[in-house]
C-alpha cells in the first residue's frame, strides 16, 4: 500500500488518457454483456422447443397459408411422428392495444405435440367437443379477468365471416398453464378450433 499514492499520482498525471482507458474497459464489459444477452435470446427458442420438434412456415411470412393437404405430405416423411397446423388469426380484443396471438388449430394433435401445456382433462374434453370452444393461457385469463364459461369477442380485419361481419365470438372452455413457469411468455396465446374457423370464414377455405 505504500506505493498507492505514487500509482494514483501517475494515473492522474494525464487525466484524458486515464479517463479514456477506464471508459474503454467499461465499454468492453458492456459489449460482452450485451452480446451474451443476444446469444441467449437466439438460443432460447431452440432450447425451449427441443430437438424433436420442427416448425415450418410459408416461404414469405407467418401469415402465408398452405394447402391443408400438406399435412398428409409432411406426415408421410420418414421419421415424422405427428403433424399439426395453426394459422394466424390477428384478432383484436376490445382495443388494439390488447394484442395477443390467436391460432385456429386441430386441438388434439396440438395438445399432444405441445406436451408442456398443462390443461385439466375436463377442460381438454370440453375443447375437443365444443365447436366454438377456445382455450387461453393463464397469463391472459388473469390479465383480462376471464373465467371458464365466458364469451370472448374478437374483431378480425384479416378474416371476415361468411356474412361479411368481422365480429367473432368464442366460448372459453379452458385455461392452460406451462410446466415451466419461465416458458409462460412463449405460450401467451389463445387457441380455437380450425374446423369452426374454416367453415365460418368468408374465403381461403381448405388452407
Amino acid at each position: 500500500m505504500k506505493y498507492f499514492p505514487l500509482i494514483w499520482a501517475a494515473l492522474w498525471r494525464s487525466k484524458p488518457r486515464t479517463i479514456l482507458t477506464m471508459l474503454s474497459i467499461v465499454v468492453a464489459f458492456l459489449l460482452y454483456g450485451l452480446l451474451q444477452s443476444v446469444l441467449q435470446a437466439f438460443n432460447a427458442g431452440a432450447n425451449l422447443a427441443g430437438a424433436d420438434r420442427l416448425i415450418t412456415t410459408g416461404k414469405y411470412s407467418l401469415t402465408q397459408l398452405n394447402p391443408i393437404g400438406y399435412v398428409q405430405q409432411i406426415q408421410a416423411v420418414p421419421g415424422v411422428k405427428r403433424v399439426v397446423f395453426a394459422s394466424w388469426f390477428g384478432g383484436i380484443y376490445q382495443d388494439e392495444k390488447n394484442f395477443f396471438g390467436q391460432f385456429p388449430t386441430d386441438p388434439e394433435p396440438y395438445l399432444e405435440l405441445y406436451s408442456e401445456i398443462l390443461l385439466p382433462q375436463a377442460q381438454k374434453e370440453a375443447f375437443l367437443n365444443t365447436r366454438t370452444g377456445a382455450i387461453v393461457a393463464k397469463i391472459l385469463a388473469d390479465r383480462y379477468g376471464w373465467k371458464i364459461g365466458d364469451k370472448i369477442p374478437l374483431l378480425s380485419s384479416l378474416w371476415p365471416r361468411a356474412d361479411g361481419s368481422t365480429a367473432w365470438e368464442f366460448d372459453l372452455v379452458g385455461v392452460f398453464d406451462t410446466q415451466d413457469p419461465a416458458a409462460r411468455s412463449q405460450h401467451e396465446y389463445m387457441l380455437f378450433r380450425h374446423d369452426y374457423f374454416d367453415e365460418a370464414r368468408q374465403y381461403s377455405k381448405g388452407l
